[in-house]
């Protein structure tokens, strides 16, 4: 793919920015039908999607990449069939757009309106799943915005397949092509040229590893919603159900590890330590996952003995980090220490020691009893997702069609002037 100058990528965010006018503006009948058509389209180029998945995969097998990563880009007939269901989830979605979410009438008469309108044109910058290119351009289209992607060079075949096929239909319905594109230039220096034009791009979302958001973060001129690592971890109370711990443990870590959400680290309070680790030890093995233990830990079970940044990897694998720690509080203080702000997890059956660490993590999402592996737009009844958002402001933890929104305030006069 060429690199474009400056004045070219402009001149292509110019494009897409005059679109957002034509799909901001969109009604919900005609956007719902839009979406059906491209969940539909999917299904009938399933063949075509998977031809192109394939010349990836076998690129992603000659370079090495983890079988994480491998995971991640892989498409089969059941994930297409999945991309296809997603978009016609966020069809279903209640209309994000035009509602009014506030009104009053001020002392002058003047009535007030605050509502919800489209963000405009969106910059998403990611990685690996393929599904992310119909999932986000599908988001962006129901809450009325316009997309910029920019996938994973892994992924590229994959990508320009689904983009082709969404894009067909928008043309089709006869709409601009542009509303939905892949950014022309996907090299480091296009990316940097992309974040740098606040003219035209309203929002950047990044959702990658640690250096692409941290490079996204320190250089764009665009305010940036970051979607960062997920070190996610589940704290083992002294007061916990036995019977509960192994089912949420596995899940959490063994389900899917390529995921975001799943398990980085197992704190566990020293008292219950005994009763939980040999049991859990066997099952982790049937898993055939990795264990690290501190040093504690290894007076228990055969693990490979933990250093300190082990804490700070998100491993994207089948490896788990336990530690053994004194009480709530050290579990509270590691967590703030090394978490990234994405799930994290209590396992007690202590009401006040529940709501202690409800109250006092800080991060998007906090469960208790539960697996982090919940963390989804589709887990959490939101359909499709941009990602999860680590941010504090604006969007926090699944982001879906309305958090891609902002809103204006109408105001409606009678002839009123300001004394």
């Amino acid at each position: 793919m060429k690199k474009y100058t400056g004045k070219n990528m402009r001149d292509f965010l110019q494009k897409a920015k005059q679109s957002s006018r034509i799909i901001g503006t969109l009604g919900t009948a005609m956007k719902n039908n839009i979406l059906l058509q491209m969940a539909d389209e999917l299904i009938n180029s399933t063949f075509m999607i998977l031809e192109a998945n394939n010349l990836d995969m076998q690129v992603a097998k000659e370079m090495n990449l983890s079988s994480a990563m491998q995971d991640r880009l892989f498409l089969n007939e059941k994930r297409v069939c999945d991309m296809a269901n997603a978009i016609r989830q966020i069809a279903s979605q209640t209309e994000p757009v035009g509602k009014i979410l506030d009104g009053w009438v001020t002392k002058d008469g003047l009535n007030i309106q605050k509502v919800s309108i489209p963000i405009g044109v969106i910059g998403i910058i990611y990685e690996s799943r393929p599904n992310v290119t119909s999932d986000t351009a599908a988001l962006c289209f129901k809450s009325g915005n316009v997309c910029v992607l920019k996938g994973g060079k892994e992924a590229e075949n994959s990508n320009q397949a689904i983009a082709k096929i969404l894009q067909a239909v928008l043309e089709k319905n006869s709409l601009p092509k542009e509303a939905i594109s892949l950014l022309p230039d996907s090299s480091r220096e296009g990316v940097a040229k992309l974040i740098k034009e606040d003219k035209f791009v309203d929002l950047i979302v990044p959702r990658g590893g640690e250096a692409l958001i941290r490079f996204i973060s320190e250089n764009s001129a665009i305010p940036v919603i970051k979607h960062d690592k997920g070190i996610c971890h589940t704290y083992i109370d002294e007061d916990a159900a036995i019977g509960k711990v192994t089912d949420i443990v596995i899940n959490a870590k063994c389900q899917r590890p390529s995921a975001c959400n799943s398990l980085e680290t197992l704190l566990i309070h020293q008292n219950i330590a005994p009763h939980i680790l040999n049991g859990l030890d066997e099952s982790l093995k049937e898993q055939n996952t990795t264990i690290k233990g501190c040093t504690e830990t290894l007076n228990y079970i055969k693990a490979i003995p933990l250093i300190e940044k082990d804490f700070d990897i998100e491993y994207l694998d089948n490896v788990l980090n336990i530690k053994i720690v004194k009480n709530i509080d050290e579990a509270i203080n590691h967590i703030q220490k090394h978490g990234s702000g994405h799930s994290e997890a209590i396992l007690s059956e202590n009401y006040t020691a529940i709501n202690k660490f409800l109250n006092e993590v800080d991060a998007a999402c906090v469960y208790a009893n539960a697996s982090t592996r919940f963390t989804d737009g589709g887990e959490f009844g939101l359909g499709a997702e941009v990602g999860i958002s680590t941010n504090k402001l604006h969007s926090r933890g699944p982001m879906g069609i309305n958090d891609l929104t902002t809103f204006k305030y109408k105001i409606y006069g009678n002839g009123q002037i300001r004394k």
